[in-house]
């Protein structure tokens, strides 16, 4: 399932991470990887704030349909 579709406040365990090669480092560089836990802290206006590896990050709804829970 999509990180986007996940519900606020639900911590969940990232199972893969798509799309373009640099957009994929890009977000493994934020530490979006493979087994790290992440909590959708809130939603705005499409774009979600996260919290992944004691980081609130901001991220598009594009990106976090690339990430998979």
């Amino acid at each position: 399932m999509p990180l986007a579709f996940s519900k606020t406040g639900e911590a969940a365990c990232i199972k893969g991470v798509g799309g373009t090669a640099k957009s994929r480092q890009r977000l493994e560089t934020l530490g979006f990887t493979v087994g790290s836990e992440v909590t959708v802290v809130s939603r705005l206006a499409g774009n979600l704030i996260v919290n992944v590896r004691d980081s609130r990050i901001a991220i598009s709804r594009e990106a976090a349909r690339s990430i998979f829970v």
